[in-house]
């Protein structure tokens, strides 16, 4: 009889317990990943927009939006139990408007290793948008993170992109 936690990655075929991936055979590539978070902020907020960011007793908004998507993108394996621990070569975060004014956040992740960073940009991105609703909600909780998701993944077994 076939397990059926055979086709899970994270858990061990034998034991069904959970495990890490075991990356020790597979091929070093480059490998990118770039996820995206869309926050709706309310006209409240929205009309506190000046240039391209907006500032705030506690700072510009979108800048320490950035520095935070960075910095959760670094420390992934420290919040996701499962996954490797990564040295990234780069994460690129970038935040604008777009057409129907809501925010959008592009996380891209890169590294040269055995495994994806899919996670790392999918941090980024959400720890980005949760620092926007963090650094907004003192002038309104009409704030929504309305998705989360993995735009594009290049390197390693196969590549993926939205349509």
């Amino acid at each position: 009889m076939e397990s059926k936690t055979a086709n899970f990655t994270h858990i061990d075929a034998n034991t069904n317990y959970p495990t890490m991936v075991d990356v020790s055979d597979k091929q070093i590539t480059k490998r990118t990943a770039v996820a995206q978070s869309i926050v709706v902020l309310g006209d409240e907020i929205m009309a506190l927009l000046s240039g391209n960011d907006i500032h705030t007793k506690k700072g510009p908004v979108f800048q320490t939006a950035i520095i935070a998507g960075t910095m959760a993108a670094k420390k992934t394996a420290d919040l996701i139990p499962l996954c490797h621990p990564l040295a990234l070569e780069n994460i690129k975060v970038d935040i604008c408007i777009n057409e129907t004014r809501e925010v959008v956040i592009m996380c891209t992740a890169v590294i040269t290793s055995k495994t994806g960073v899919e996670m790392e940009a999918l941090t980024g991105a959400s720890i980005a948008a949760l620092t926007i609703y963090d650094m907004c909600k003192a002038f309104s909780h009409d704030i929504v993170i309305k998705e989360t998701k993995l735009i594009q993944k290049t390197g390693g077994k196969s590549d993926y992109q939205t349509q």
